[in-house]
């Protein structure tokens, strides 16, 4: 699996204003990063097209949504034609973790392999229900939800792909 080179941090709602702003959806934990942006650099891109490489200008929050002004969007059909757009900055943009914390995007394409050494599969997407996330982990036709919980977590080693369970009996046979 190939590691992200962007990750996203915002969603595209709407033009905002008359100057070609766009008002987003925050889709990040950290608000702060549009702070201290190395590089003002970012991509929007939608599912299945190819990015669109713009400079941010300014940005400014209002209530729960960030408001975003590009360089070279300066009009209302400019900005709503970035309508559906993610907002993309590059993977080295991203907020430092406290140890033991992952981004779940750096979890898919993880194999996973039980503490005795039975290897289950790999993780190919990160579900949230609230109690706390599971991995989705598939091999060939099989396909098995793990609890990422501490308790069941023995190492996780993300640079290279592997994380390590100690299962309850029984869980990889539901």
């Amino acid at each position: 699996m190939v590691e992200p080179r962007f990750i996203t941090v915002a969603r595209i709602n709407r033009s905002r204003g008359t100057r070609g702003e766009v008002s987003a959806q925050l889709l990040t934990d950290f608000p702060e990063r549009f702070e201290s942006l190395k590089s003002k650099d970012v991509a929007l891109q939608r599912a299945d097209e190819p990015p669109l490489h713009l400079r941010l200008d300014s940005y400014w929050f209002q209530r729960d949504k960030i408001i975003l002004k590009f360089q070279g969007v300066d009009s209302i059909p400019q900005a709503e034609s970035l309508r559906g757009c993610e907002v993309k900055v590059l993977r080295e943009e991203a907020v430092a973790l406290p140890a033991g914390t992952y981004y779940q995007f750096d979890l898919v394409g993880c194999e996973v392999i039980g503490a005795e050494g039975r290897h289950y599969g790999r993780v190919t997407e990160v579900l949230e229900f609230g109690a706390g996330p599971l991995l989705k982990v598939e091999s060939g036709q099989r396909e098995l939800l793990i609890p990422f919980a501490e308790g069941f977590l023995v190492r996780a080693d993300i640079v290279a792909k592997k994380l390590i369970f100690d299962l309850p009996e029984g869980l990889a046979n539901l």
